[in-house]
């Protein structure tokens, strides 16, 4: 169930002229922006390319049963299954597991505003926004302010009990390798983690005097009246747990553990995979991520210029909406415009950076450039010479 209520606001053409032109200063410095992530993302993307064609020159797989003093200092990958002699838990509800980590995750139903815009421009470049508020409750995993929502009354969210939390174990071992906080952190994947509903009492006696009766739903501890008609401020409490199981490991030796290798080329490699995993293929999706990882920013880029472009030229627009019509058309305009430019300078920018940071690559590309479009034209040229000349037409007798 809903409630909603709208809010009508106008702003003159005077106004939207100010905030544009404030628009414009913000549109420069968002250029600098977009030309300074695209640069250091070419440098970026190299250093860590090269970091990984080091690092898979040099690494050496050995076994994890034993460690080998002749190793040390040496980048090394080796599997296995990680162990501990630690035990997680959550002293809250008295739950214990064994794993790598283990986390509560807490929801608290509750209020939460939503809005939705829509502006219309009149004649003579006015605007009128009329913005709808809508309320609804649902399950979140952090206490939402209800106080900064623009009609509270009738929509206020008590104070969250308990909140979400992360055990990890301190120590654990691959084989005889020791793994600490910095492998550890590392170690991803997490599977949920039912709560018995024969723990009921147990939880219960560790909780103690709580808001709400507490119980035990689909899994999960809960707090409120009736878990299958929760009421505003009942919360959910579930756990999910890392798993002690195979990893493989690529990092430094020191001693019996590992710590990041530094390359000659400028990255530090520590990486951790689940399962059992060569060196290769840990490598070759590190590689795999580097160039997504390149892609994705030259788009965020891309986008921050547009976005650029499109705010140095919004007056243009806001003077067409004196008209409405004629508004829309030149911020059409503008946006191509905008577009175009963005990928322009953009362009520019990722080719000066690949000159900057690759230049022996750099300079072949545009040799065999070069030598493809001479080869072309020279081929051009030759083919016309060799063309046989088309015969005389035949003389018209008088």
């Amino acid at each position: 169930m809903s409630d909603s209520f709208t809010v009508t606001t106008h702003k003159s053409w005077f106004s939207r002229i100010g905030n544009s032109i404030g628009g414009v200063i913000v549109g420069l410095v968002l250029i600098l922006v977009g030309i300074v992530l695209l640069f250091w993302n070419e440098g970026r993307a190299v250093q860590t390319a090269l970091s990984l064609a080091e690092g898979k020159g040099i690494v050496v797989s050995v076994s994890s049963g034993s460690v080998d003093a002749a190793n040390d200092g040496k980048l090394i990958h080796t599997s296995g299954p990680v162990t501990t002699t630690e035990t997680l838990a959550d002293p809250t509800f008295g739950i214990t597991a064994t794993g790598v980590r283990l986390e509560r995750k807490a929801e608290m139903y509750q209020w939460v505003e939503k809005s939705e815009t829509k502006t219309e421009t009149k004649v003579g470049g006015g605007e009128e926004s009329v913005t709808t508020y809508t309320y609804t409750r649902e399950w979140v995993d952090h206490a939402v302010d209800s106080g900064a929502f623009k009609q509270p009354d009738g929509h206020r969210n008590p104070a969250m009990t308990y909140q979400g939390q992360r055990q990890q174990i301190s120590k654990g071992a691959l084989g005889a390798y020791t793994l600490d906080t910095p492998v550890l952190d590392l170690i991803y994947g997490s599977d949920a983690l039912p709560v018995a509903a024969d723990r009921l009492d147990a939880i219960k006696a560790a909780a103690g005097q709580t808001p709400r009766p507490l119980s035990i739903a689909d899994g999960k501890i809960y707090m409120g009246f009736n878990a299958s008609s929760p009421s505003v401020g009942d919360q959910r409490i579930g756990y999910e747990l890392t798993p002690l199981s195979d990893i493989s490991v690529v990092g430094k030796q020191a001693g019996s553990g590992f710590t990041a290798y530094q390359t000659i080329a400028g990255d530090s490699l520590l990486m951790v995979d689940r399962g059992v995993v060569t060196a290769e293929k840990m490598f070759a999706d590190a590689e795999s991520a580097n160039t997504v990882l390149t892609w994705i920013l030259r788009v965020v880029g891309i986008v921050v210029l547009i976005i650029a472009f499109s705010l140095i030229m919004a007056p243009l627009g806001v003077i067409g909406d004196v008209i409405p019509f004629v508004g829309r058309i030149v911020r059409m305009g503008t946006g191509l415009v905008a577009f175009a430019l963005a990928v322009l300078t953009g362009s520019v920018v990722i080719a000066i950076a690949w000159f900057w940071y690759r230049p022996v690559l750099s300079l072949i590309i545009l040799a065999v450039g070069v030598a493809i479009t001479a080869a072309v034209l020279y081929l051009g040229r030759n083919r016309k010479a060799a063309a046989p000349a088309a015969p005389a037409a035949p003389a018209t007798p008088a």
